[in-house]
């Protein structure tokens, strides 16, 4: 037996030593195809699941990194409320350094301990006759009386007064911000001054009213004639300050207060509309998503439409997501007026309703011969469309999800042409009316928390301190070092019952966003605003306003503290998801 060669290898030649060169290197090489087709398949699958962080929901100065940066633009779902334009625009603005103090109101030479004496006037039995509010000294004693009773205020420009709701009330607005202001918005008030005249002339403040009490004084502000120069004194539109001149554009800020003008843009003639280029975005997967992802996808279409120099023709008409809503389903007929500033917008850009717009096709497209470009494939790039000459482009989109998202269009090589323009798009000014109403009834001297609880704080597998760290013992014991005792205390919150907080009141003075709900019910402002651009039926608050007004309102408070930053261990999206920037 061991004289003979094994059965093995008297059959095979493979482990003869002049055939183990060629073994060998068949061997690398199908080592190395191996080593390869895994290392293709991990990187598929790595490729179908990477989710990169949303960059919506940063705060401001990493919003603003990732604007200028060439990162990857696919998007993660998140029912955060979204961050617009005028979040990344910074506070120390050029037009902020310009407010009117005390020393720049004159004071009269007949003014007396605070009022003002008319001139030539015998008071006997003229105390009751009218005052009249277009004097110019009665002017500057409502300016002053203002700035000293509003000291958490800086004062911009004062309207000129009017006459009140009576003989003895003088109405007059301004613009202003808080001294402490976080955010790069002006905000309009307009209040009722009660003004009371002694039998020596003397005319004298009584009181000035809540916020927007002196209705009268509410009126469109008018831009100035080109050329003419604002100086510091009485103006024929009120006083204010010169701002300085910068290089460049004046950036736009909002003005939250004003009379809001978003009505739909209408076409001229037959000849203008036929002389535009327009595109539109039709079908998709985009509808009944969330709100960040519904603003994702807009602003892709906002971005091609400016790069292709084209009027984009938009959809008015919003899905509200369930996530939003009180009857838990989608809503269909959501108005984006109810949400973002369609008058800054249809100011900015070339926008125009796709109801109009459809009408106006259907009576002119064939009459004319306006041509239409369809586009139906999203790697069709905006940069292969620039040289096309028809009339309307019309994107459309399928029905297989993700690949019908309008944001798939602005991924890939087209991100690094096609900006989204996220100054455009700012918040709704009649939501944010609201949220400056609040803070003026807090007197914009205010601190605030944010507590998140709900599905997180039941949710211990993933947030196993939540519930814990934000129970009212653990808020007063975390809160003792962060805010003074006595301080008003806004608390922005998911939690339903309110009253889980009320040992915070042997400390603070708390306030909730329900407080406020005379802001939008029947009798508001608000609510005649939105029937209107409702077609008369009243529009509910929901979800997705209560939680903006919330978080804005939380935003302007003097001191912020925060849930996952200042109040717990836990990470924002869940055990072992903490980052060194989140």
């Amino acid at each position: 037996m061991l004289g003979r060669p094994s059965l093995l290898l008297s059959r095979s030649g493979s482990f003869r030593p002049e055939n183990l060169g060629q073994n060998a290197m068949a061997m690398i090489g199908n080592l190395c195809f191996t080593i390869f087709v895994v290392g293709v398949l991990v990187f598929t699958i790595i490729a179908a699941t990477y989710q990169p962080e949303d960059p919506l929901f940063h705060p401001s100065a990493k919003i603003t990194n990732f604007l200028t940066s060439k990162s990857n633009a696919t998007f993660r779902a998140d029912d955060s409320v979204v961050r617009t334009g005028e979040d990344f625009l910074g506070v120390n603005q050029t037009a902020f350094t310009t407010f009117i103090n005390l020393n720049d109101v004159d004071v009269p030479e007949n003014a007396d301990s605070g009022g003002v004496t008319e001139n030539n006037l015998d008071c006997s039995g003229k105390i009751d006759d009218p005052v009249d509010c277009t004097d110019p000294d009665v002017f500057h004693l409502l300016m002053r009386a203002a700035i000293e009773k509003f000291k958490d205020i800086h004062f911009y420009r004062f309207g000129k007064p009017v006459r009140g709701s009576n003989d003895s009330s003088c109405h007059m607005a301004w613009r202003f911000r808080p001294k402490e202001g976080k955010t790069a918005a002006f905000y309009k008030d307009y209040r009722s001054f009660v003004v009371s005249r002694s039998e020596n002339c003397t005319l004298d403040v009584v009181s000035i009213g809540d916020y927007h009490s002196g209705g009268n004084a509410r009126k469109r502000k008018r831009k100035n004639r080109a050329g003419s120069d604002r100086t510091l004194g009485k103006l024929d539109e009120g006083f204010e300050k010169v701002t300085p001149k910068t290089e460049g554009e004046p950036i736009a800020l909002p003005v939250v207060g004003e009379v809001v003008n978003d009505s739909l843009p209408v076409v001229e003639s037959e000849s203008s509309f036929g002389n535009g280029k327009y595109l539109i975005y039709s079908g998709g997967g985009d509808r009944c998503k969330s709100m960040s992802h519904y603003l994702w996808s807009f602003m892709c279409a906002l971005g091609e439409a400016q790069y292709l120099n084209r009027t984009l023709i938009m959809d008015l008409s919003i899905c509200l997501s369930k996530i939003y809503t009180s009857s838990g389903v989608d809503e269909e007929g959501k108005d984006f007026r109810f949400y973002f500033d369609f008058e800054h917008l249809k100011d900015s850009a070339s926008v125009f309703d796709q109801v109009q717009f459809q009408s106006d096709w259907d009576q002119w497209h064939k009459k004319d011969r306006l041509s239409l470009h369809l586009v139906e494939d999203f790697r069709t790039t905006p940069m292969k469309l620039s040289g096309v000459q028809d009339t309307l482009i019309m994107r459309k989109f399928g029905s297989v999800e993700p690949d019908n998202y309008w944001y798939r269009v602005c991924e890939g090589e087209t991100e690094s042409v096609v900006q989204r323009p996220w100054h455009l798009v700012w918040k709704s000014r009649r939501l944010m009316d609201i949220v400056s109403a609040i803070s003026s009834r807090l007197n914009w001297d205010y601190d605030s928390v944010h507590v998140v609880r709900g599905e997180k704080a039941r949710n211990r597998e993933m947030w196993p301190h939540l519930a814990e760290d934000t129970s009212p013992e653990a808020l007063l014991s975390n809160l003792q070092d962060k805010i003074d005792d006595g301080r008003n205390l806004y608390i922005a919150t998911n939690e339903p019952d309110t009253s889980f907080f009320d040992p915070l009141k042997d400390k603070y003075s708390t306030h909730f966003l329900h407080e406020y709900k005379d802001l939008w019910d029947k009798k508001s402002e608000w609510y005649a605003e939105t029937a209107k651009l409702n077609n008369g039926n009243p529009v509910e608050f929901d979800g997705y306003m209560r939680a903006s007004v919330d978080t804005e309102v939380f935003f302007r408070g003097k001191k912020q503290v925060e849930t996952f930053n200042d109040l717990t261990r836990d990470c924002k999206d869940g055990i072992n998801t903490c980052t060194s920037s989140s």
